[in-house]
């Protein structure tokens, strides 16, 4: 059911990802040009409506002018600010706080009408907790690991690939001046999309994503007959990949739970080395990923998802996130957008195709 909007707000969450401000820009433009509504940007995601000193940044046509070019997010973000656990110490102790009854208190303060909550899994379990608590929320899905499983593309994927396909053509020319083993660590969390579609666009002859544990005897083998054809070899590692009867690779982080992916690249270089006796180097491509202006594909897909989250609101679709099926824009329940992630299907055509040129995935 329709309310009245008059004023919205736009939260950017999660990691930063290329396309973010031409999302940002398109609600802005949809929402004053189309509506007439007032538009504002909460500063480091939901930070700056955590306590009474509320940070907005005001939005209009004006001043998301070139927005579609700039990287990053111009309001800021973080992957800390879940308020619903807060975590703070007390008497010498960290504890764990549940704060989402202040923000809600001053969204509804600042006369916020509803929310576009812009971010990847984790961004919309929080905004839809927050809509279970009455607050009007439509959701834009962004993350360059492509891995929410509700829509067919997320908006920064395809700039990451462009990224690191431009690595990999660099490190070819220097691999084959030096007749060495490149290995190149690349981001995905737990799927391996980045990996895949980079690693066949830059001629890998090796991916190693997490979906596949790999054999590393396998690769040894792989990369000695390049060695002795062509003198050099490309490696692709995605950080989520892991060895047959292994686990993930990690880095250690102080004062944190959470599981940091990290130093595969470095690990199956090593093995390789020991293994092929070939000169090996390691490129761990890291925020570079996330890093420019983004690509024409990922603009225009912000562009659309913006669109059709000022026009969600409009037509009162709260609880709900825009989403890519095919070539047209839809949207699900957070609910649904939140239940699984994306993987690649070791079985699949992507996969099928990488091993049928040759590629060899470490099985």
């Amino acid at each position: 059911m329709p309310i009245e909007i008059k004023k919205i707000a736009i939260s950017t969450g999660g990691g930063d990802c290329p396309g973010l401000n031409a999302v940002i820009r398109a609600v802005v433009r949809t929402a004053t040009l189309k509506y007439g509504w007032e538009v504002v940007g909460i500063k480091d995601g939901l930070q700056g409506v955590m306590d009474t000193t509320t940070k907005l940044i005001p939005l209009n046509r004006h001043n998301v002018a070139g927005f579609l070019q700039k990287g990053g997010t111009v309001l800021g973000t973080t992957n800390r600010g879940n308020p619903f656990e807060i975590q703070k110490e007390v008497d010498g102790k960290i504890v764990t706080e549940d704060i989402s009854d202040d923000v809600v208190e001053n969204i509804r303060r600042e006369r916020i009408d509803a929310v576009v909550g812009i971010g990847g899994d984790g961004t919309m379990l929080i905004m839809n907790q927050l809509y279970q608590k009455g607050i009007p929320i439509v959701g834009v899905p962004k993350t360059i690991d492509n891995d929410l499983l509700s829509t067919d593309v997320t908006f920064g994927f395809d700039t990451a690939v462009a990224i690191a396909t431009d690595a990999l053509d660099r490190l070819q020319t220097t691999a084959a001046s030096h007749h060495r083993v490149m290995v190149v660590e690349l981001m995905g969390r737990y799927a391996g999309w980045i990996a895949m579609h980079s690693g066949i666009a830059g001629g890998a002859e090796v991916i190693l994503i997490p979906e596949i544990p790999y054999d590393i005897n396998k690769v040894a083998e792989l990369i000695n007959q390049r060695m002795k054809r062509e003198g050099f070899a490309i490696v692709v590692v995605a950080e989520g990949a892991k060895p047959l009867g292994g686990s993930h690779s990690t880095l250690e982080k102080a004062g944190s739970s959470v599981e940091r992916l990290g130093g595969i690249g470095y690990k199956v270089a090593a093995e390789i080395e020991e293994l092929t006796g070939a000169e090996v180097r390691t490129t761990v491509l890291g925020h570079v990923q996330r890093g420019g202006s983004p690509t024409a594909y990922d603009r225009v897909l912000s562009t659309r998802f913006g669109v059709a989250a000022a026009d969600l609101i409009h037509e009162g679709g709260f609880g709900r996130m825009v989403t890519l099926r095919g070539t047209e824009i839809n949207d699900v329940t957070f609910e649904d957008a939140i239940e699984n992630l994306k993987f690649v299907d070791p079985e699949g055509q992507l996969v099928r195709a990488a091993e049928e040129i040759g590629v060899c995935l470490g099985r």
